[in-house]
């Protein structure tokens, strides 16, 4: 085979599994595996197979690169690439710094709450990140089973944290400096929502999220891994539209912020954009990635912040967790512009 055919052949291929991720991802529970493919391959891949036909050339490789090129239009939502990001500043619009009593606000899935790590090391780095609110996932421990144990680390969270305001549910937490104005029971079971009083007199609505992830740690070759995808699939889609309606409901500005486990190639990226606006929008970086942070590596994102009417982001990063967490920390700067959103 020439490479020109091979390339079309492959060409030919990644559009067949491009139209079919299209099609069915978040809207069958068995693309879940499929989705969970590495979002730059939706970039990668095309790019390469165009420059494989473009180096071979003919009718056949001229296919292939023009094939490609549309495969690399129609998936690059998909890649998690930003590359209105890399515009310069005066492209992407102005971008207003935080203005005085702004709010300094963090986000961390803390993988089992310092199971595996030195408690004092652990609590150490939650100080010095220094924010005006905090919301937590995974406050239990992991019985590598795929159940959790729930943990009661109050008595030193209150030590650490003083003056701080502390909601703790769902294994949850969120730490305030702000008043806690109520805790709202929300339709999503695995979301907390806590409403902060501002200096103002007003309400900033805080939601605390940690989607399920989307399969258990067993083999493949048994049936109970594929059970299992299917049940945390609809589970999945019961949290979506839990929160959907949470957030819909609620007359405050709010973030909402966690780790969703999911990538930009996961149909439930589409729930997600539904819920507000991504805080990323403010970011330079090409490539947000906030799981799995290694020196110089960070494989993709799965966690969000986003915002409501009313709240306006004004500095987003992810901030490197050392060896206490697989997932990066959310750091966001937001303040109340006024706005609020329309009653229903």
């Amino acid at each position: 085979m020439t490479l020109g055919r091979f390339a079309l052949v492959a060409a030919v291929l990644w559009a067949v599994f491009l139209l079919a991720h299209l099609l069915l991802n978040g809207r069958w529970w068995g693309w879940l595996l499929p989705s969970l493919a590495p979002p730059p391959l939706f970039a990668a891949v095309p790019v390469l197979l165009g420059a494989l036909g473009l180096i071979a050339g003919g009718p056949p490789g001229l296919a292939a690169t023009a094939l490609a090129a549309a495969a690399l239009a129609a998936g690059a939502g998909q890649s998690g690439l930003r590359p209105g990001a890399r515009l310069p500043g005066a492209l992407r619009g102005r971008r207003p710094a935080p203005p005085a009593g702004a709010l300094r606000l963090v986000c961390w899935n803390t993988q089992h709450w310092c199971q595996r790590t030195d408690p004092e090391r652990f609590y150490a780095f939650l100080r010095r990140l220094d924010a005006d609110i905090y919301l937590l996932q995974e406050y239990h421990h992991d019985r590598l089973d795929g159940t959790y144990e729930l943990i009661d680390d109050r008595t030193r969270l209150r030590a650490a944290f003083p003056g701080y305001g502390m909601v703790v549910a769902r294994g949850l937490v969120t730490l305030s400096r702000l008043p806690v104005a109520e805790v709202v029971e929300t339709a999503a079971r695995r979301t907390l929502r806590v409403d902060l009083r501002l200096p103002d007199g007003g309400v900033l609505a805080t939601f605390n999220v940690h989607i399920p992830v989307q399969m258990r740690l067993i083999s493949p070759a048994r049936a109970a891994f594929y059970r299992a995808v299917r049940a945390r699939a609809a589970d999945r889609e019961r949290e979506y539209r839990g929160l959907a309606a949470d957030v819909a409901d609620c007359p405050h500005p709010a973030v909402i912020a966690g780790d969703f486990n999911t990538t930009p190639a996961i149909g439930d990226a589409r729930r997600i954009a539904r819920l507000g606006t991504d805080a990323a929008r403010v970011m330079d970086r090409l490539y947000p990635a906030s799981w799995q942070p290694r020196p110089g590596v960070r494989w993709w994102r799965l966690d969000w912040v986003l915002t409501t009417p009313g709240a306006r982001v004004h500095t987003y990063r992810f901030r490197d967790p050392g060896d206490l967490s697989d997932h990066c920390v959310q750091e966001v700067t937001v303040s109340l512009d006024g706005e609020r959103r329309p009653s229903r």
